[in-house]
């Protein structure tokens, strides 16, 4: 695998690491609450909804992670890139169009360096 093979999908498992930070800790805060563009009130009603959501962010972010350092991940980096793909494309159609930019492009960037071996 190449290193911008390598840095598309470091981008990726980093992007996931931020949303479950986002998600998990910072959504009843001040900054999670702009940067989620939410009310107070909604936030504090929907903070169980979205630690549970950060969390499987996280466990995205681990599967790619173990895709790039075991021998053979290759398969585990498509099945991974692939699920954060149409869970962008999901969350697109169904919550918020930036997360189309936000999450399946860098995705499908990472799997298109990855299925070229560029």
């Amino acid at each position: 695998m190449s290193i911008l093979t390598t840095i598309a999908i470091s981008i990726v498992i980093l992007l996931h690491i931020l949303f479950l930070i986002l998600e998990m800790f910072l959504w009843n805060t001040p900054f999670g609450r702009k940067t989620f563009g939410l009310k107070e009130d909604y936030a504090k009603q929907s903070a169980p909804l979205a630690a549970s959501q950060g969390l499987y962010n996280g466990f995205l972010a681990a599967g790619l992670l173990w895709g790039l350092v075991s021998t053979g991940g290759f398969d585990a980096l498509i099945f991974f890139l692939s699920c954060i793909i149409i869970a962008g494309i999901y969350g697109a159609i169904t919550a918020k169009r930036s997360i189309l930019f936000l999450q399946a492009l860098p995705a499908a960037i990472a799997m298109a360096l990855l299925l070229l071996n560029i």
